[in-house]
């Protein structure tokens, strides 16, 4: 599985780099704090597959709180012949260590 660290993460948000960024964690989880990424819960992702299609050669960045569950949506989304899919290692809680003010 790739991986991207929170550092690498926030270089290239801040470079307005051009990817999909993907937040699989639940709504009250994404109200309470997010990274500006689509939310896409874990339980809608296969359902969510047809919306998704177009980025199938395309960076794809998933996240959520420990990196857990943004590691079991990457694995569906390989599955499902993604072909560029990273996992941010430590999710939400890692970004909150490395850059508590933002």
């Amino acid at each position: 599985m790739k991986e991207i660290s929170v550092e690498d993460l926030k270089s290239k948000l801040d470079n307005k780099e051009n990817f999909v960024f993907l937040d699989v964690r639940e709504p009250y989880e994404y109200e309470e704090f997010n990274l500006g990424a689509r939310l896409l819960p874990l339980g809608e992702i296969m359902d969510n597959l047809s919306a998704l299609e177009e980025y199938k050669n395309d960076e794809i960045i998933v996240h959520c709180r420990s990196g857990k569950r943004s590691g079991m949506a990457v694995e569906l989304l390989n599955q499902a012949g993604f072909t560029n899919v990273s996992n941010v290692v430590g999710g939400v809680l890692r970004w909150q260590e490395v850059f508590p003010a933002s």
